[in-house]
């Protein structure tokens, strides 16, 4: 018997999406000694509980990786009843979010997308209604700031305040005549990502994942995850 890492992403209708999130789950696969099966909380199949009970007679103990950018509802309660529930011993690992690395990420999609000297940034995030999660993404400004050596600041798409479209017409207010570019800070395309686009930056990043291109830093992230839920 051996362990199991169940990479547990949101869900998306997005068939790109689908593809982006289904590309990192086998880079992790490919780069770990334990079986990686990927589900997810909401809108695809398998969901959690049903990829533990289809997997449980295989392994002795399991640790649920969120494929989430913050920590909020869906790590604290989704993710932690499907692990009580669990037919065998299971630990949930932090979520992606906040880390370094995904400043990198976040970086690079920005100098992809043309960053200037002058332009002014936001981070755009899903928001949540926890202000846990809200804290980690505001976290994730500051990395971002500090990795690019200037101010940065966060709207949220849903849930949370500043709107997005109100965090941008802010950075306008602040730097009139100059371009504000957002930083998408979604883990995947999908329907988020349309509305980042609708929010009125002059430019916007693809989110940190593409069909076309897994950032090794995401699959560092969960790998790294994985090791420290079983340390």
């Amino acid at each position: 018997m051996t362990g199991l890492v169940l990479a547990a992403s949101h869900g998306t209708s997005s068939p790109e999406g689908q593809a982006a999130v289904r590309r990192l789950v086998e880079r992790v696969a490919d780069s770990l000694p334990v079986r990686v099966v990927g589900c997810h909380v909401d809108v695809e199949q398998p969901d959690v509980p049903t990829a533990l009970g289809q997997s449980s007679n295989e392994v002795d103990h399991a640790t649920i990786v969120p494929l989430l950018l913050s920590a909020g509802y869906h790590v604290f309660v989704d993710l932690a009843e499907s692990a009580d529930a669990s037919p065998v011993p299971t630990t949930v690992a932090p979520a992606l979010g906040p880390d370094p690395r995904l400043a990198a990420v976040l970086a690079q999609r920005l100098t992809e997308a043309g960053l200037r000297p002058d332009d002014s940034i936001v981070l755009a995030a899903a928001g949540s209604t926890d202000t846990r999660a809200v804290g980690d993404c505001e976290r994730m400004g500051e990395l971002l700031g500090s990795h690019l050596g200037r101010p940065v600041s966060v709207g949220f798409i849903s849930a949370a305040a500043p709107r997005l479209a109100d965090a941008v017409s802010a950075a306008r207010s602040r730097n009139p005549g100059r371009r504000v570019l957002i930083a998408t800070y979604l883990l995947a395309p999908g329907y988020f990502a349309s509305l980042a686009g609708q929010a009125g930056g002059d430019v916007v990043t693809a989110p940190l994942l593409t069909a076309e291109h897994t950032p090794l830093e995401l699959v560092e992230i969960v790998m790294a995850r994985a090791v420290l839920a079983t340390a």
